[in-house]
């Protein structure tokens, strides 16, 4: 008897991937405009690789809102690890001789 192993449950599906040539645009960069403010970022492909993905100038700044570092620094600062001396050491590798 064999048995179907069982689906993992998965979160919401992603979307669909929509990939543009680069010729394509160039030749319809309103269009690619109009589009990425409307529904979702596109991604541009040279060749077979993936070079860059077009989003709308709000969906950017949500995605790198806040991000200034400041909260790091609050953070590191109020370690009670703060004023640990943490010695760096380095070994010294044998070097050879070049001859030049």
């Amino acid at each position: 008897m064999t048995r179907t192993p069982k689906a993992i449950p998965s979160k919401k599906p992603a979307p669909p991937t929509v990939r543009w040539l680069l010729q394509e645009v160039k030749a319809r960069f309103n269009e690619l405009v109009r589009r990425v403010h409307g529904e979702r970022p596109r991604h541009v492909v040279v060749g077979r690789r993936q070079e860059m993905i077009v989003v709308a100038a709000d969906e950017f700044r949500r995605l790198t809102a806040g991000r200034t570092g400041a909260e790091l620094i609050a953070a590191l600062q109020a370690s009670p690890y703060r004023d640990a001396d943490i010695e760096t050491g380095r070994e010294q590798l044998p070097v050879r001789d070049a001859r030049l």
